[in-house]
C-alpha cells in the first residue's frame, strides 16, 4: 500500500503544473503592462509545475526561472537560421520512435509528455508517435544490430511513463544481450522530483545495465534539498549522475550563475556533464547567447573551478557524428 500510495504521489503533484497564463500571471502578481509580453496563444503550450513557480519572484519576467517556461512574444520573431528540427533529428530516424545519430547508442523517443515545457526546446515541432505504445519495432531494431550498446530513453520525458510501462521497456531491453548501458534524459527531478519514488528505485535497483541519469538544470535557484535527496538515493544505486545546462540569454550567461550551478551540482555528486550551446530552434532567438561570450564564460570557469566542476562547451550539429566541442 506504501508503494503504491508513493507511486500515485507525483501524478496528483503534476496535476497541479500552470497550464493557463492568466493563473500563473495572477499568482505571480504580473502587471497590466507585464501581461502585454505574455504571448496569449502560444502554439507550444505553457507547463509549468507549481514546485518551480514557486521559485519564481512576484512580479518579475525577468526572473531566471520563468524566463525559461512562460511564452513571451519575442517567439514570434522570425530570426534566419533558427528552423523546426535543428539539431535533425527527423533525417537519422530508424523508425518512429527510434533516432540513431551517435555510434554506439540510440536515443529512444519514449513519449511526447514532459514534467515542464521550456521555450527552447529543440523537440517542440517532433511528430511523435503517441499511437504506438509497444516499441517492438524500435526494439526489433535494437536487437538485430549488435554495435548498439548503449540505450537512451528521451522524449518529452521518460518519467512521463508509469512505473509499470517503464519496467516492462527495460525488462524488454534486458533481454538484448548486446546492450550494456541504460541512460535516463528526463528533467522531472527538477520540477517534480516525487517522481523519483520506491518503485522506481527498485525497478533501476533490478536492472542488470550501468545506468546513467541525466538531469536537465539551468541555474541554481531550481535545485532544492529535495532534489539532491532524491537524487542521492539513486546515486547509492551506483547510478551515474550528470546535469546538462543550455546556455540561456538572461539565465545563466554570466560567471557567477555558472559557477555557483557547477559547483552545487558538484558538491552534491552530480558531474556538470555539457553546457549545450542553443538549438536554433525557431522562436528562441531570444535567448542565444554567442560562441565567443560563452567561450569567455568557460574561461573564467576554468579559472575558479577545479576541471571536473568545469562543463564541456558543445553544440550540436546536424549530421555530425557526435557532439561539437566549442573550443
Amino acid at each position: 500500500m506504501y508503494q503504491t500510495t508513493i507511486s500515485n504521489q507525483w501524478r496528483q503533484i503534476q496535476r497541479q503544473n500552470f497550464t493557463q497564463w492568466e493563473k500563473l500571471a495572477d499568482y505571480l502578481e504580473l502587471d497590466d503592462l507585464q501581461k502585454r509580453e505574455i504571448l496569449q496563444n502560444s502554439r507550444f503550450v505553457l507547463n509549468l509545475p507549481i514546485r518551480l513557480a514557486r521559485k519564481i519572484e512576484k512580479g518579475n519576467l525577468d526572473d531566471p526561472i520563468l524566463r525559461q517556461f512562460l511564452p513571451t512574444v519575442s517567439e514570434t520573431i522570425e530570426t534566419t537560421g533558427f528552423v523546426s528540427d535543428p539539431v535533425g533529428d527527423h533525417a537519422c530516424r530508424r523508425s518512429s520512435k527510434l533516432l540513431h545519430k551517435y555510434q554506439g547508442r540510440v536515443l529512444l523517443v519514449t513519449t511526447s509528455a514532459c514534467a515542464m515545457h521550456c521555450r527552447y526546446c529543440f523537440r517542440q515541432n517532433f511528430d511523435y508517435d503517441v499511437e504506438d505504445k509497444t516499441f517492438r519495432e524500435e526494439l526489433e531494431v535494437i536487437a538485430n544490430d549488435n554495435t548498439i550498446k548503449e540505450v537512451i530513453l528521451s522524449g518529452g520525458d521518460p518519467l512521463s511513463l508509469s512505473n509499470r510501462n517503464l519496467e516492462v521497456l527495460l525488462d524488454r531491453i534486458a533481454a538484448i544481450p548486446h546492450i550494456n548501458r541504460l541512460r535516463f534524459h528526463s528533467r522531472f527531478p527538477i520540477g517534480i522530483p516525487e517522481r523519483i519514488d520506491e518503485d522506481f528505485l527498485e525497478m533501476i535497483d533490478r536492472s542488470p545495465h550501468q545506468v546513467w541519469f541525466v538531469i536537465h538544470c539551468n541555474h541554481p535557484n531550481e535545485l532544492d534539498k529535495e532534489i539532491f535527496e532524491r537524487l542521492n538515493a539513486l546515486r547509492k544505486l551506483g547510478v551515474n549522475v550528470l546535469n546538462q545546462a543550455v546556455l540561456l540569454r538572461g539565465v545563466n550567461d554570466d560567471v557567477e550563475t555558472m559557477a555557483e550551478l557547477c559547483e552545487t551540482l558538484t558538491d552534491h555528486g552530480i558531474f556538470p556533464y555539457y553546457l549545450h550551446q542553443l538549438d536554433r530552434v525557431q522562436g528562441a532567438s531570444h535567448f542565444e547567447v554567442s560562441r565567443e561570450e560563452g567561450l569567455e564564460l568557460i574561461d573564467q570557469l576554468i579559472q575558479r573551478l577545479p576541471g571536473y566542476a568545469v562543463p564541456k562547451y558543445v553544440q550540436e550539429v546536424s549530421g555530425e557524428p557526435s557532439k561539437t566541442p566549442i573550443n
